[in-house]
């Protein structure tokens, strides 16, 4: 039965906002029903066993006060992890989600999205780490220290100095490396220079929809060539030119990027609560499992569909995470 495959499956959702309506005070991971897409609730209901939460440096806190919003939206996370002990609890390892995951509860990762966020100092990433975050976004959508995002593609620019120093550090330190929201020719540096898998947690096939966002099939092989994951976004924006996506939009892009490179590059990163629309269909993170039975129902076997949902992912954790092997 699909729906006892999507149960039965460690699903990770790769990207989330969450954090940002906890840190603003309009609802708790707790509360049910009181907006958003992601509570603990609707994640239980949607099958999820991981969930990215992402610290995303809004752009009125750049650059002066990136670090302290960071650093707020990480307090913000670990106030409700306290609050919520028997259901959610921080993982930074492989192993550790899978004794989360056994224990009934649900594992969450830590990323910082937007570089803005280390200020220009690499003991600023290292504290991070020693925080608990496993995961940096280099940039958003415009220039930072690091590298232009895709909003400057004019420039052209890529990686600065700075930004191959931290690609470098993200690789000692065990750090998954995110190439969403980055220039082309950054995501080309950062090919270049890391030694480990990178990720692009919430992404798309730019062949099906040409948005600047979603990547060419040139980076989508090369991407996986280096081992990597693309986590598909729900913004519909990404899925459709027209901004009118449902849920067939979603299992076209996953299907598009199963046929380009295979079943080992291609996950879950939902951008839910970044969003304001999202596909019919999935409507917030409690139809995930509608999505395990679209994908099924199109012929993608069951070992393809469990690779999708968490798998690769995990693999890409595990190697990562663990620098040096």
């Amino acid at each position: 039965m699909p729906g006892n495959l999507h149960h039965e499956s460690i699903v990770v959702d790769m990207h989330a906002d969450t954090l940002l309506d906890v840190l603003k005070g309009k609802r708790r991971l707790a509360d049910q029903g009181k907006g958003g897409h992601v509570d603990l609730s609707r994640l239980r209901r949607g099958g999820v066993r991981v969930q990215f939460f992402a610290c995303f440096i809004e752009p009125e806190y750049k650059p002066e006060r990136a670090l302290k919003q960071a650093l707020r939206l990480l307090d913000a996370f670990y106030r409700e992890e306290e609050a919520n002990r028997s259901e959610l609890q921080l993982a930074t390892s492989v192993e550790e989600i899978q004794g989360i995951a056994a224990a009934g509860k649900i594992a969450a990762i830590l990323s910082i999205e937007g570089g803005e966020a280390l200020e220009r100092d690499l003991g600023v990433l290292r504290i991070f780490y020693r925080l608990g975050v496993r995961s940096l976004c280099l940039t958003w959508n415009e220039r930072n220290y690091l590298a232009d995002g895709v909003a400057e593609g004019r420039a052209g620019g890529g990686l600065t100095r700075f930004g191959v120093e931290v690609v470098r550090e993200l690789n000692r330190l065990g750090m998954l490396v995110d190439v969403s929201h980055l220039g082309e020719r950054g995501f080309w540096d950062v090919l270049e220079v890391s030694t480990s898998p990178v990720i692009a947690s919430h992404s798309n096939a730019r062949a099906l929809c040409d948005h600047p966002r979603n990547l060419t099939d040139q980076q989508i092989r090369a991407l996986a060539a280096h081992g990597g994951v693309v986590g598909i976004n729900f913004a519909p924006h990404f899925l459709a030119e027209d901004g009118n996506a449902c849920l067939d939009a979603v299992v076209a892009h996953i299907e598009y990027l199963l046929e380009l490179v295979g079943p080992d590059h291609v996950g879950l990163g939902s951008d839910f609560d970044g969003i304001e629309k999202t596909p019919r269909g999935l409507e917030d993170v409690r139809f995930l499992p509608e999505l395990t039975e679209a994908l099924l129902a199109r012929g993608i076997d069951a070992e393809t569909v469990q690779k999708v949902l968490g798998r690769n992912i995990l693999r890409v954790m595990d190697q990562v995470f663990r620098p040096g092997t």
